[in-house]
Order: structure tokens, then sequence, then C-alpha cells
């Protein structure tokens, strides 16, 4: 069984805050085809307002799925991967307190999906999506990365979206006080 990490309010608003300001950024690359469909947006909406103080409610959970049904049903794969960073904004509030690597997912899923989708959108070109991961990095706060660093590294897989994440965890991991490096 997974121990148990010490988590609270303030460090799920502080996830939550991270993954939607990293979601953000992608927005248009959904919306330029899918004008009409504002489920990633209000996927993002909801998740600010839990990170600015708003409580942990069932629409949270709501606008997450319906971001990640939005993403299955584009025939864009650089939408479907915005919608996805839309969709782990409102997911993060569910980060379990278990020591699992796969819960690194909820905290920088958002970013490794928006640099996915910026990569796609520019022609699968892998400089946009390491820049992406860069900025990412620069924008993970001191309290950020402490939360990070409660949890074993993420699992292998997930195609590139999961490769740019370990790449993100492993910039963060780096910042981090040698304290809280796990």
């Amino acid at each position: 069984m997974a121990a148990e990490v010490d988590l609270d309010l303030a460090d799920l608003r502080e996830v939550v805050a991270y993954a939607v300001g990293n979601a953000e950024q992608v927005l248009a690359i959904f919306e330029r085809g899918h004008a009409s469909d504002g489920r990633p947006s209000e996927a993002i909406a909801a998740a600010w307002t839990f990170a600015r103080g708003g409580e942990r409610v069932k629409a949270l959970r709501a606008t997450a799925w319906a971001a990640h049904k939005a993403a299955q049903e584009t025939h864009d794969p650089a939408a479907s991967e915005a919608a996805r960073a839309a969709m782990c904004a409102p997911a993060a509030a569910f980060l379990h307190p278990l020591a699992r690597p796969a819960q690194v997912r909820h905290i920088l899923g958002a970013a490794a999906h928006a640099a996915r989708a910026g990569e796609l959108a520019m022609g699968n070109d892998p400089t946009v999506g390491r820049g992406l991961i860069e900025r990412a990095a620069s924008r993970g706060t001191p309290q950020l990365i402490g939360i990070l660093c409660r949890y074993p590294a993420p699992p292998q897989g997930g195609g590139r979206a999961g490769e740019l994440l370990r790449i993100l965890d492993r910039k963060l991991r780096g910042n981090a006080p040698e304290s809280d490096r796990s």
C-alpha cells in the first residue's frame, strides 16, 4: 500500500493554479477549429474558480469529463491535446494524498498536454514542446515543487505527452532544495 502524502487545500489550489496557467496557454488551439464548443473553456474557468478560493465541488469533475469528451470528439490532434490540457486543470483538484507515481499526472499533466498541443499545432515541432516545458518549469513555485517532491517520479508510458511530463518532472525536481528531493 502506498504511503500517504501530506496534502491540504492550499496545496491543491497551488497545483490547480499551476495546471490551469499551463492549460490556458493553448486553449486557442482548440477554439480555432471548435469555436462553438465551450467545454475546455468551461473546464479552465472552473479550475480558476477553485484555485482562487472556490469550493472543491462536483462541477470540477463534470467540466473535466466534458473537456475530455471534447478531446475525444475532435479529429484534430493538436486540438485534442489542448482539450486534454484543459481537462487536467480541474482534475488536478482531485490529486490523491497517496505516494503513487501516477499522481504526478495530476500535477504536471496540463503542462505536458499543453506542450504536446503546441508541438502538434506547429507541425509536430519538438522545439515548440521543449520551449513550453521550459516555460512551465520556470513557473514552478517553491510550493509547487515541494508538493511534487512528496510523490515518486512519474511512470513510464503516455506517448510523447508522457515524455514531456517526465522532462518537466526532472526539471522541477532539479530546482528543489536538497531537503525536498525524494
